[in-house]
């Protein structure tokens, strides 16, 4: 039986879903700051203490709304149609293996340092588990909308056009590319790291030689892919106008995640503080041997900031399809004469503020 609750597309229950839950690891994730968990068995304690702490909360707390939303929104819906199915379990797939991941990662490192600055700042940490709320929500709205009622339910205008189309065939292609990309580049940073290269090297090994962000490419492919999967009630006009708008409308999903990572949280956290840190290793107040700075800007001329593309290739392309077409916008480059100096400085100031 299908169920409708509170809206034929599933967006306030979804949402309410994703508060409560957010919510509730905001309060036990800002509670756990501190290790709290006593009197544990000498051999489970290592183990516990590391689960006590908020980063575990923090990493499981997107996946697992992720998961949750599919679940729900599928069940819920009586939606067990090959195409339903098939996009709902690989958002299931994709949430826990992201999920496990960073679990195993936390339970390595003992934390993660992504939330060093924020974690004991209420309002802040706050503010992140919002804004997860909202990455969560809009993210899932292209599967939402596909197990909705007025999408799946053919008593309420939807329909269910046969699977296996061109579309569907394509979606899936791209979700296998961007997933595969978005695991492997994982797995082999991991492992990079905990060879614990001399510090100065460049990660140029596995998918990471043919761009500098190949988790970042295979989050924002595979939710295209995703889009593209659930969208063939609209295009096959199986479904009523209002059905199809709100299909149409769900690419603010795969939209939202490629702005995030261009514009907020991927490429600016990564682009321009990794080239400072290059520069400071060779025009800094403690220079490492051999000129870093120049490896690393010959690393940058011959890597494709997100699509992959082999470095022989890439780096006799003209400046401006990289800038362009290939998305490596001036945006992302650390000058080395505008925004040289002042990286020197800073670094001065906190090495004289340290030594105080």
């Amino acid at each position: 039986m299908i169920v409708h609750v509170l809206d034929n597309y599933y967006l306030a229950i979804t949402f309410l879903i994703s508060l409560g839950l957010q919510g509730a690891l905001f309060i036990i994730s800002f509670s756990l700051q501190t290790d709290k968990l006593t009197d544990l068995g000498e051999h489970f304690y290592a183990f516990w203490k590391t689960v006590g702490q908020s980063d575990v909360w923090l990493t499981l707390g997107g996946s697992a709304n992720f998961f949750l939303l599919a679940i729900v929104t599928l069940t819920a819906g009586n939606t067990f149609y090959t195409r339903n199915i098939v996009a709902s379990v690989l958002v299931l797939v994709w949430s826990a293996r992201l999920g496990g991941f960073l679990f195993f990662r936390v339970l390595k490192t003992g934390k993660d340092g992504r939330f060093d600055e924020m974690r004991s700042k209420f309002f802040s940490f706050m503010g992140f588990w919002a804004f997860q709320l909202f990455w969560v929500w809009t993210v899932s709205l292209p599967l939402t909308i596909l197990n909705s009622p007025n999408v799946s339910d053919p008593s309420l205008g939807g329909g269910n056009p046969a699977f296996g189309s061109s579309r569907d065939i394509v979606g899936i292609i791209m979700w296998a590319i961007g997933f595969a990309s978005e695991a492997i580049s994982d797995q082999q940073k991991y492992m990079y790291k905990s060879s614990k290269p001399p510090k100065g090297a460049i990660n140029d090994r596995g998918v990471w030689h043919f761009t500098r962000h190949p988790n970042f490419f295979g989050e924002i492919f595979l939710w295209w892919g995703m889009y593209i999967l659930c969208l063939e009630p609209a295009v096959a006009h199986a479904i009523g106008s209002g059905a199809r708008k709100a299909q149409y409308a769900s690419i603010v999903g795969p939209i939202f995640i490629t702005l995030l990572l261009f514009f907020v949280s991927g490429l600016p956290l990564a682009e321009k503080p990794t080239a400072k840190k290059y520069y400071l290793m060779s025009h800094g107040q403690n220079p490492l041997p051999g000129d870093k700075w120049a490896d690393y800007k010959a690393y940058l001329s011959r890597t494709s900031i997100l699509f992959p593309i082999p470095p022989p290739l890439y780096r006799h392309l003209p400046g401006i399809m990289k800038r362009t077409v290939l998305l490596d916008f001036p945006m992302f480059k650390f000058d080395e004469h505008a925004d040289g100096p002042a990286a020197v400085e800073e670094e001065r100031r906190k090495s004289a503020a340290g030594g105080e």
